[in-house]
């Protein structure tokens, strides 16, 4: 593979020559474009902190898109123990894809740790995971391999399905997305607000669209759907709450018809998680979300990367404990 990579290995003792057998072997994957070139800035950083924790790795940085997933992918094939997302929820979505693929086809299971550099990092977030590199690289040097569940989202741009960790937005918050990425001056929560004041002069009309659940079919006008693994989106709007990556299920948050005034008041309940008080907001979970367009289309995104642009039905499945997360243990009581 036409890659350049730096590759350093660590005992931790002067002089020895080999690595101790019990250490872990880490693949970490760099995306220099994240947060808006923030992380071609940290590479230093993280391998001089990797170092200091004497830890065995290989970093390599992506070219292009969907550069990451194959590297995950060929990682897992080569037997990597962990392999690492330094970037932004982009990236660790892509990891992602890469790591459940190899899973699928027997290639290997290694765990996923994460090292944030990105703009919303709404995945770290929602598993618990530090925004802050020097707590990320302690993490995976004391952190232990902890389960959590992936979902797989079917239709629009991938009628063969594509996985996400943190959530599908359909309808206001994708375009919300959307806008968000025109924004080039400004990152991160900033960009994500703006954006949604924009929208809510683009895009205030609810679409009448069809939500079957497990074992309940909703119809009716909806602004947005929600579809969550994570607990929030676009660095600061709390979509779901109460989610938790590990039990199984989906977390739905549906927003049905509201005037522009009424989303300009939902936006400060959204960014403080009390949207629940609100007539027009139903909170659900599922195993299995199909929602399709009964007027209109659904625009969508998951984990802030494209899905559909104008998809008429969208399919998605909750993957139980898909991916072994890196993750310091939780502390009793």
């Amino acid at each position: 593979m036409d890659v350049q990579h730096i590759s350093k290995l660590r005992s931790g003792r002067a002089g020895e020559q080999e690595t101790p057998y019990f250490m872990h072997r880490h693949y970490i994957i760099a995306n220099p474009t994240s947060g808006r070139g923030t992380g071609a800035r940290m590479i230093p950083v993280i391998e001089r902190l990797m170092d200091h924790h004497h830890l065995t790795y290989t970093l390599v940085r992506t070219r292009e898109p969907w550069h990451a997933a194959e590297l995950a992918y060929q990682a897992a094939a080569d037997g990597y123990e962990r392999v690492v997302a330094a970037g932004g929820d982009g990236t660790v979505n892509e990891v992602l894809n890469g790591l459940v693929r190899a899973r699928e086809e027997g290639k290997g299971r290694p765990a996923m740790g994460v090292v944030t550099v990105g703009r919303g990092n709404d995945f770290a977030y929602g598993v618990n995971l530090p925004h802050d590199l020097e707590e990320d690289v302690r993490t995976l040097a004391e952190g232990r391999e902890q389960p959590i569940d992936v979902g797989r989202l079917t239709g629009g741009l991938y009628p063969r399905g594509r996985v996400f960790g943190n959530g599908v937005g359909i309808g206001f918050d994708a375009v919300v997305g959307f806008e968000s990425a025109k924004l080039a001056p400004l990152s991160g929560f900033v960009s994500y607000l703006v954006a949604a004041l924009k929208t809510i002069l683009l895009y205030y009309h609810a679409p009448r669209i069809q939500i079957e659940l497990d074992d309940e079919t909703i119809t009716q006008p909806s602004l947005m759907v929600s579809v969550m693994n994570g607990r929030r989106m676009g660095g600061g709007f709390y979509m779901a709450p109460h989610s938790r990556p590990d039990d199984g299920q989906f977390d739905l948050c549906i927003a049905g018809s509201v005037s522009r005034l009424e989303m300009l008041g939902l936006m400060v309940r959204f960014m403080h998680g009390t949207q629940g008080s609100h007539p027009e907001i139903q909170f659900r979970r599922s195993k299995r979300v199909t929602v399709s367009a009964m007027t209109g289309v659904l625009p969508a995104h998951a984990d802030g990367e494209t899905m559909a642009l104008g998809a008429d039905r969208l399919q998605m499945e909750i993957l139980p404990a898909a991916i072994d997360l890196v993750a310091l243990p939780k502390e009793e009581g």
